[in-house]
């Protein structure tokens, strides 16, 4: 259909579209449309011409004026190397398309410099079925086609004049622009149209099929895929992805449908970065594209592909219960193999990250072993389970007899429980504390019983409920660092106060007990500036507020002046057993500590309190 201009169009279109791209207009425009591109240079705007903006904006009567009156270069390429038919075929403009592709010398093979792609790649790519049709449409493309304007394509041609010289002679006659040496049809441009290059492949390696196998536009993909010279199964260079993996991963099961009909489609492939088409719709939680996979007996339900995960062990991992069941329904599944890279199973990938239905599922099978472990880190589902904090797992997995309650895995010796009480999971704390076979004062690698990791992270509700325990030891010493629960709470960054109140509340725990550097809680809390703690250790009774370290042989009101902790200082100089003027080993005292460290309110509290002193010792 011909496009008649008005008068009004062809004044505009000639006054002032004339030299576009010097226009301040066009730099504007031009700023615009490459927001969305990312270069490692600038591209100049110069050659933005008014075909380009008319173009990108679908001004069809425009378009129409601009190209009668030879003001544009059809095939010029802008600075993102984009032509126009490149800008009309990326947004759908198909009156545009249509008057570039009558043009005699159309490039509409030729691809941008930003990603290397044509113009059908990005009308592929945007869901534009209608410009797909018109990019593909020239009958010279396609031995079977039916031409958009011309009627029957060349096959019907040759079929009355037969494929000869004469034939080409006479088809050069009516218009024919290049036909190849080898007289091959499709590589010819005839009737003032470029043969569109259906596999052309951008500078990811993608088609345009797998552009629109993976955006899910079904209706090209047909059209593709009736094309004889479209290779269905094309791998990109970059992702290594077929476009029956883009469907599959994005699960587009009409495509992938339409895909798995085709002989000349692998339904299995992979590569070293790259997963099988099932492990992509597994993980993605697409069941129609799974079903549909599965049905296919040359598809391995157990393939283990890309980064060596198998599909069962990616869809227990998201959860994809209805996917798990189809998978489990395969006779041939195996539904206890490990990661390549995680080394973990199905069942302790679904425990791990709290899929309780699948963790179910996993379980009512006879094939799976509860306890296996995990390469990295030897930990069992239900050690995975505690840690992470899953408690309607933990309660599925202690239901089974056969699971081993008191496991300690090789990365840091810690059991379910110590993991547990670690981050703080009271629940699943008090879970396994009602089980026969689990030690409440179970010692990891580095000697930290649940209760001293509780207490060193903070874990207040854990403490408590440990504390309470029948079978815990309150005070017991850790042996490479010889802390204590008190100890390592009262050192905490955080200086937790609470659970300080708990352990101080229990007569079996000593406040006095030091380290093996011996540093007592009170030189911990005092040398870290934590106030309310050091208020708290003062009320215990039988507190002793001045033993010295052994490795400096500094008391705590020594370490709190050389901290300039102004408020500590005030507790412990308070107190009449607190002596103001003892000395370190090196000689020092706490004013000197202060003095040196420029704390100089610390400074006048010991100076008040040595002329207090001298003043009581004073004879009346």
């Amino acid at each position: 259909m011909r496009i008649e201009p008005s008068d009004l169009a062809k004044a505009f279109a000639l006054i002032h579209l004339d030299q576009f791209d010097s226009h301040i207009s066009a730099k504007f425009l031009w700023d615009s449309t490459r927001r969305g591109f990312h270069f490692w240079y600038t591209p100049s705007p110069r050659s933005f011409s008014a075909l380009h903006c008319v173009s990108y904006f679908g001004l069809a009567e425009v378009a129409n004026i601009l190209i009668e009156k030879k003001r544009g270069e059809v095939n010029q390429k802008d600075g993102t190397g984009m032509t126009p038919l490149i800008w009309a075929a990326r947004y759908g403009h198909e009156e545009v398309v249509r008057l570039l592709l009558r043009e005699k010398n159309i490039q509409s093979d030729w691809h941008d410099t930003y990603k290397g792609r044509a113009a059908l790649s990005w009308a592929a790519e945007n869901g534009h079925e209608e410009v797909v049709g018109l990019l593909l449409g020239p009958p010279f493309a396609n031995p079977a086609s039916i031409g958009r304007w011309w009627g029957k394509g060349p096959q019907a041609v040759g079929l009355l004049l037969g494929n000869s010289a004469n034939l080409w002679a006479l088809l050069a006659k009516a218009g024919t622009n290049k036909c190849e040496a080898s007289g091959d049809l499709l590589n010819c441009q005839a009737f003032g149209e470029g043969y569109t290059n259906p596999n052309s492949s951008d500078w990811d390696g993608r088609t345009p099929l797998s552009w629109a196998a993976g955006n899910g536009h079904e209706g090209i993909v047909k059209l593709l895929l009736g094309r004889e010279d479209v290779g269905p199964d094309a791998v990109g260079v970059v992702f290594g992805q077929t476009p029956l993996s883009w469907a599959a991963r994005n699960g587009h099961d009409g495509i992938v449908g339409l895909l798995l009909a085709r002989k000349d489609v692998n339904p299995d492939w992979s590569s070293r970065y790259s997963q099988a088409p099932l492990s992509q719709a597994a993980e993605n939680g697409h069941e129609g594209a799974v079903r549909r996979l599965l049905e296919r007996k040359d598809v391995d339900p157990n393939g283990s592909s890309g980064p060596g995960e198998a599909p069962l062990s990616l869809a227990a991992k998201n959860g994809h219960e209805g996917i798990v069941k189809l998978l489990l329904g395969r006779g041939d599944i195996n539904p206890d193999t490990a990661g390549v890279v995680s080394s973990q199973t199905p069942l302790s990938r679904a425990a791990k990250h709290g899929r309780e239905g699948v963790v179910r599922l996993l379980l009512g099978r006879s094939d799976v072993n509860p306890n296996t472990r995990d390469a990295r880190y030897s930990r069992t589902p239900l050690a995975w389970a505690a840690r992470n904090g899953h408690e309607a797992v933990v309660r599925l997995l202690l239901e089974r007899k056969d699971v081993y309650r008191d496991t300690r895995d090789s990365w840091c010796g810690q059991t379910p429980l110590s993991l547990a009480a670690k981050n703080g999971h009271v629940g699943i704390v008090e879970l396994l504390l009602e089980q026969k076979y689990v030690n409440p004062d179970s010692l990891c690698k580095s000697g930290e019983t649940p209760l001293l990791l509780a207490a060193s992270n903070g874990h207040e509700g854990v403490v408590k409920l440990l504390l309470e325990w029948k079978d815990a030891h309150r005070d017991t010493r850790l042996p490479r660092y010889s802390q204590t629960p008190l100890r390592w709470a009262a050192r905490s960054a955080c200086g937790h106060e609470g659970i300080m109140k708990l352990l101080l509340g229990r007569k079996d725990v000593d406040p006095n007990r030091s380290g093996g550097s011996g540093w007592t809680a009170l030189s911990l809390a005092a040398g870290s500036g934590h106030e309310g703690v050091v208020k708290l250790l003062l009320g215990r009774d039988d507190i002793n507020p001045d033993i010295p370290d052994i490795e400096y042989g500094r008391t705590p009101l020594s370490w709190a002046a050389k901290g300039g902790y102004e408020g500590v200082a005030k507790l412990l100089l308070g107190r009449e057993d607190v002596n103001p003027n003892s000395s370190s080993k090196s000689g020092q005292t706490p004013l000197t500590l202060a003095a040196e460290n420029g704390h100089d309110r610390v400074v006048e509290l010991l100076q008040a309190r040595h002329s207090r002193r001298t003043q009581q010792s004073a004879p009346s």
